[in-house]
């Protein structure tokens, strides 16, 4: 294993150069996967002008907007890690409204949006199409090693210690489901973000 250091806006080059020459005539399905402070939205988001540059239309969807209703999130309480790792997320409707029709010989017709989780209300997002040749940028925690299907995946990888001093206090009883997490997850790339304004490259 070797660690090579790159800085933030290379980064966003190589793995927009990555993603474009992977992108054919299917649509691409990519997940940038890391907990909260990794901030993976935010790599999704630069991802989204290098990749037009491309020539390679982007949707981007956050799972944090297709997390189940909070009366099946909080059935058991706020502040389970089990019931966070397994249940927080719908996996079926992001299969459904996002994925499926993403994949081969799919409709390319998606919900960017399904459930605001701070209101607990649906979005009343439109359907949009994504044409041939289109890549999705999915950002969110705890994605990996649930059978999504993805054709390419990154992994913003925190030492435990850097996580814990990252986590708001009142996020930090999901410490240990991150900690079952590492020994489920299996991405194709793992970008080491510690220091966010020095991430290194597993490689």
């Amino acid at each position: 294993m070797r660690i090579r250091p790159i800085s933030p806006s290379l980064l966003v080059e190589e793995l927009a150069d990555r993603i474009a020459s992977a992108a054919g005539a299917e649509r691409l399905r990519v997940v940038i996967d890391g907990a909260p402070p990794a901030r993976p939205g935010d790599l999704a988001d630069a991802l989204t002008g290098p990749l037009r540059l491309r020539g390679r239309e982007v949707v981007r969807v956050s799972a944090v907007d297709f997390l189940r209703p909070a009366s099946l999130r909080f059935e058991r309480g706020r502040t389970d890690p089990d019931v966070f790792y397994d249940e927080w997320l719908d996996s079926a409707a992001l299969v459904r409204e996002v994925l499926g029709p993403l994949g081969p010989g799919g409709s390319g017709r998606v919900l960017p949006a399904l459930r605001d989780s701070v209101t607990d209300r649906a979005v009343r997002a439109s359907y949009v199409t994504l044409p041939p040749g289109g890549v999705l940028l999915l950002d969110g925690a705890l994605l990996l090693g649930r059978g999504l299907p993805f054709d390419l995946s990154a992994h913003l990888w925190l030492s435990p210690g850097a996580l814990a001093r990252n986590t708001p206090a009142e996020d930090r009883w999901t410490l240990p489901a991150y900690a079952r997490y590492e020994e489920d997850r299996v991405a194709d790339l793992v970008i080491r973000v510690d220091h966010p304004d020095r991430p290194a490259v597993v490689e």
